[in-house]
């Protein structure tokens, strides 16, 4: 893989820390059954709920990590970053049965959905960029924006041994 990734990243309030200790980070369809805080936007989950996976699960079902936390889902949320924390996650977890690489956000209606040997189809430059901004191109905007947010999905659960810290703002 490419030498950026040195980890995996799970946006979440610092409150669910226990129970992921516990259980895992879940699945969106596995975590509405516990009671938890959400950072997920109504909007986007509303899409996420309709995809599904080519020869795999319904995206709901997957636990999904960023490749690089400093994205548009976080900038949203700067309000509440004293609230909240990046998980770390060992890249071993591309190694678990059924793990599932995507390009750009897995809701984007132009996502590729890539095996985890496939990982030289990713653009690393636009992920690990620290602006996705294009003033005066809005398309190149959109599909930038989209690329921060390329994850990598995971059937269910991410088991918490994969867990290697935690970033917080203080």
């Amino acid at each position: 893989m490419d030498t950026r990734v040195t980890e995996f990243h799970c946006i979440m309030p610092i409150g669910n820390v226990p129970s992921v200790m516990e259980h895992g980070i879940l699945s969106y369809e596995r975590a509405a059954k516990l009671q938890h805080h959400s950072v997920a936007m109504r909007a986007i989950q509303d899409r996420r709920d309709q995809k599904q996976v080519p020869g795999g699960l319904r995206l709901h079902q997957y636990a999904n990590l960023y490749f690089h936390a400093r994205n548009p889902m976080l900038y949203k949320r700067q309000d509440e970053v004293r609230e909240l924390c990046v998980l770390r996650v060992s890249t071993r977890v591309c190694e678990v049965q059924g793990a599932v690489l995507t390009d750009c956000n897995a809701s984007s209606d132009y996502v590729r959905f890539l095996h985890p040997s496939q990982w030289k189809l990713l653009d690393f430059d636009d992920i690990y960029s620290m602006d996705w901004r294009h003033p005066g191109d809005p398309a190149a905007y959109y599909r930038h924006r989209s690329r921060k947010c390329a994850e990598v999905l995971v059937p269910h659960h991410v088991q918490a041994q994969f867990l290697t810290g935690a970033y917080v703002v203080d």
